[in-house]
């Protein structure tokens, strides 16, 4: 909890009385690897909260093939905020990509949270602001980029998750294929 805790003050200044009502609303999760958090097609019920490990997000194109759009690591928030906020199936899948302890929130304690923290909402649009900036500055390279390039730059930014993560997942990250991603790795050795 503490790690969640230390999260939201980077984005809002809260009192002790908030974070003790924020503590009481939480219950932790164990995933293991390749389970599902969320699939397409439900509607989210819970807000999580990643202390150990790193979940992914991924979807099927038209042709039927499993891409992966991100990786959300430790001290990060994983749901599919727009369906939870208006009550809407998900059309991406919450998988965990290593075993994973989670810390949840039911949509209800969530909503409570909103309607007794005054400025909640505020704290929230901070937090999926900056994500979105993360997001942004991650996907506008890798538009222009070769696959080496994209590569080494998904090593300088995320150096913590190249060796946890299946190579599958990566190269559909990276949107190459393994045996490319393969190849790139043995070059740069």
């Amino acid at each position: 909890m503490d790690e969640f805790l230390a999260y939201l003050l980077q984005f809002s200044s809260l009192n002790q009385q908030q974070l003790d009502l924020i503590s009481g609303k939480a219950t932790t999760l164990s995933l293991r690897k390749d389970a599902y958090l969320l699939e397409a097609g439900q509607v989210p019920r819970q807000v999580s909260f990643v202390l150990e490990g790193v979940i992914r997000i991924c979807y099927y194109d038209n042709k039927g093939d499993e891409i992966t759009r991100n990786f959300i690591d430790e001290h990060r928030l994983a749901t599919d905020l727009r369906a939870l906020e208006y009550g809407l199936a998900s059309t991406e899948y919450l998988q965990a990509a290593t075993d994973c302890r989670l810390l949840v929130f039911g949509k209800r304690e969530w909503e409570e949270l909103a309607h007794t923290i005054v400025g909640w909402q505020d704290t929230m649009n901070r937090i999926t602001a900056q994500h979105l900036r993360e997001k942004l500055a991650r996907i506008s390279p890798m538009v222009t980029q070769d696959a080496t390039t994209r590569y080494l730059e998904f090593l300088e930014n995320y150096p913590r998750l190249a060796n946890r993560i299946p190579l599958v997942h990566l190269a559909s990250f990276l949107g190459i294929t393994q045996s490319s991603l393969s190849r790139i790795r043995k070059q740069l050795r």
